[in-house]
């Protein structure tokens, strides 16, 4: 069962994403909040496996209460949900913590898999949200110098995949560029997350680009 806690401020948006997510037999909605303090203080109680968490809210925004919720160590994952596509949120809700970034206009469907990706500890990061992000960097100019980011255990087959996807490339995409299969690429990343010591894809994207890995337009 993946236990979810819904955040937004919008108490008749929450009542439709109830509805929506509580059709799946394996979800269950086990609490609501409607400001980022309130889900900060719910995810510490309730533990739930998924966070949907809004953006703009009172109190305390959503991309605040998803950073205090990784701070503290909770293990719950956070999928952010917003009506607005800005390249700065994008950026600050994944360096924040966050597994996922959605817009609220997202099908059923797609919001449905997100959480079970998130919940199984992927990520909901599509090339076309890795491409904001990159924007996003580019808008904040080069990255300082690092001599060698990588840990020395890190092979050059697994750079080939991080640098990859850093580009935006998709696990298909990157399976085809370098011709292994997609389970391999899988395997690459889930050996690159134990070395670097991260969550998952967002992070290591993250991490390329602020240790100078990956840069935009390249």
């Amino acid at each position: 069962m993946i236990r979810i806690l819904l955040v937004d401020d919008q108490s008749l948006l929450r009542v439709g994403f109830k509805l929506v997510l509580e059709t799946q037999p394996d979800f269950a909605v086990i609490g609501e909040a409607g400001d980022g303090e309130a889900a900060v203080k719910l995810t510490a109680e309730l533990n739930p496996d998924v966070v949907l968490m809004d953006v703009r809210m009172p109190l305390l925004n959503g991309i605040e209460a998803t950073r205090r919720i990784a701070d503290e160590g909770l293990p719950a994952k956070v999928l952010v949900l917003t009506t607005f596509h800005v390249d700065r949120y994008v950026y600050d809700a994944l360096r924040a913590g966050a597994s996922g970034f959605l817009l609220k206009d997202v099908p059923p469907a797609g919001l449905i898999d997100a959480i079970r990706a998130v919940a199984a500890g992927d990520s909901v990061l599509s090339p076309s949200v890795t491409r904001d992000l990159i924007a996003a960097f580019t808008a904040q100019g080069p990255p300082p110098t690092v001599d060698d980011p990588w840990p020395p255990d890190v092979t050059e087959r697994e750079r080939e995949v991080i640098a990859r996807l850093a580009a935006g490339r998709s696990n298909v995409e990157i399976a085809a560029d370098l011709h292994i299969t997609e389970t391999t690429v899988k395997s690459h990343l889930r050996r690159v997350l134990a070395k670097l010591g991260l969550r998952d894809r967002v992070q290591v994207v993250v991490w390329a680009f602020e240790n100078g890995v990956a840069r935009p337009g390249r």
